[in-house]
């Protein structure tokens, strides 16, 4: 490795160990390395802090899916049925991040949730959980890559996108090279912008409400006519309820980014301390922040203004501009498209960063390449960001049109691959618990108790295999064949990713008086 290896430890990495109880802890794993603050057998350096973590996911949750997303979903499904589907799919989150909370607290590992699979349940279940989760976010990448392009076309639209992409591509692989540390705050500092517009748009939303726009006083009139809840594919309560179910699927990936949090485990000082106090910062923010922008714009947009369901890429598509529009005020959204492009450039810079790490994960359980492993002498994993920064290059498919249609199909992946993500992360939790009373541990021992359990992870389990299975439930409505493998091409390559490590391998589930719960353990 380009990094130090345990052979060359630290003074703080010494296999002296200190004893447990005292002012000073020490945070050992299993070969006896400090890794509170020295470095992982990897050669991954822990200098993130929690502030750090929080901003990362926070980078990937609040993108276009919230700034964007919401419009059509609005449009489609009303108010009602749109603040309710985030509200029900907070609650799954919420499920999933304490889970979290307490194995990452327990297992500070890189790769955090990949590698739980592997270890808890089944070495093919980490495989093929741990690659599409890794290729839904360097797809994202591209995505987000060409996003960027887009939103600056609103400008000047004479410009090509490819040149952005390739502007952007070659900024943010150069800042996934820094020292972590550098990385972590120059992430920070491009997360807070959005978060400081979302604040500053809920503040913007109750003046507006309350009549400071050329519309007047507003309240719940909206609400009342047209109504809250909006007939969708089919008439009556029926329909409602359709728009609601299909409302959750632009939830969840409006949430989706906010596991993240954990996958920078591997490289966190003091985890004992910081990561339970980050993933809990982080979900209250992402879901405060998603109810409030939810709530305001579907107060003061009725669904059936037809400019919800524009199918721009730009701040003219944004219902946070639609807001000031309506309210007689034209100068955001200049100002809200900046803010866009921070957005998508903050979540393509947490998605290259979390791609990377999820990669670290699959090569510690030999799911890829040892060389993925390498660092550099500031623990930066070169090989891993540099093998996955080239999916970036998958942007410009965009600047054809034949490639267009191929990009979107790789984009399907994303949609469903996070859902399936969190479910594994539930079940992870279930066979984590059933493995500490097979091993006789004390879960009241745990750095971290996670809340409400085993219920609340098998609640979380339960509702993302059923919107899984339902993701493309419309398409059975009304048949598209092309719609039916968009809505299921994540499932399928999943189910082909198991199935194939499965006969080749044959690997057995790991029992639970073997799961490994020693390696990488916070004592």
């Amino acid at each position: 490795m380009a990094n130090s290896s345990s052979s060359e430890p630290s003074p703080r990495g010494s296999n002296e160990k200190k004893p447990l109880g005292s002012t000073e802890k020490s945070v050992l794993n299993q070969g006896g390395i400090d890794i509170e603050t020295g470095s992982t057998g990897e050669g991954l350096s822990r200098e993130l802090r929690g502030r750090h973590l929080q901003f990362i996911a926070i980078g990937a949750a609040l993108g276009t899916g919230l700034f964007l997303g919401i419009g059509s979903t609005l449009a489609s499904a009303g108010p009602g049925s749109l603040l309710i589907a985030f509200l029900f799919v907070g609650t799954i989150v919420y499920s999933l991040m304490v889970a979290l909370a307490e194995m990452a607290t327990y297992l500070p590992v890189p790769g955090s949730f990949t590698v739980y699979a592997s270890r808890f349940v089944d070495p093919t279940l980490g495989f093929s959980m741990g690659w599409i989760y890794w290729f839904s976010w360097v797809i994202t990448f591209g995505l987000e890559l060409t996003a960027a392009g887009l939103i600056i076309q609103y400008w000047d639209s004479k410009l090509s996108i490819g040149i952005w992409i390739a502007v952007f591509w070659f900024i943010f692989t150069a800042a996934n090279f820094l020292p972590i540390r550098w990385f972590g705050e120059f992430e920070m500092y491009l997360s807070s912008i959005k978060v400081i517009t979302v604040v500053g748009f809920v503040i913007f939303s109750i003046c507006v409400n309350a009549g400071v726009g050329q519309e007047g006083y507003i309240g719940f009139k909206y609400w009342r006519d047209p109504g809250a809840f909006a007939e969708y594919i089919v008439s009556g309560g029926t329909g409602q309820f359709v728009g609601f179910w299909a409302t959750l699927i632009t939830a969840g990936f409006s949430f989706q980014g906010t596991e993240l949090v954990a996958v920078g485990a591997g490289e966190t000082a003091d985890p004992r301390k910081t990561i339970p106090k980050a993933i809990r910062s982080t979900f209250w923010g992402i879901f405060g922040l998603f109810m409030a922008t939810v709530f305001f714009v579907g107060i003061n947009i009725p669904y059936t203004d037809e400019r919800l369901s524009s199918d721009k890429k730009d701040a003219s598509a944004s219902p946070l501009v639609l807001v000031a529009v309506r309210a007689g005020i034209s100068v955001l959204p200049s100002i809200i498209n900046a803010v866009l492009l921070t957005a998508v450039l903050s979540a393509a810079n947490s998605d290259l960063y979390s791609s990377s790490r999820i990669l670290i994960g699959l090569a510690e359980d030999g799911h890829a390449p040892k060389f993925f492993k390498r660092t550099n002498r500031w623990g930066t994993p070169y090989w891993s960001v540099g093998f996955c920064c080239l999916f970036g290059f998958l942007g410009f498919l965009n600047l054809s049109k034949n490639g267009e249609t191929v990009f979107n199909w790789l984009l399907n992946i994303t949609s469903v691959a996070g859902f399936i993500t969190w479910s594994l992360i539930n079940y992870c939790h279930i066979r984590f618990m059933k493995a500490l009373s097979a091993q006789n541990v004390d879960r009241k021992s745990l750095p971290y108790m996670a809340p409400f359990q085993p219920y609340l992870s098998w609640y979380g389990l339960f509702f993302n295999v059923l919107i899984i299975i339902t993701s493309g439930f419309t398409v059975f409505m009304e048949w598209d064949t092309s719609n039916f493998f968009a809505a299921y091409v994540s499932l399928l390559i999943f189910v082909v990713f198991y199935v194939g490590h499965k006969l080749f391998y044959r690997t057995k589930v790991v029992p639970l008086a073997e799961v490994d719960l020693q390696k990488g353990r916070v004592e």
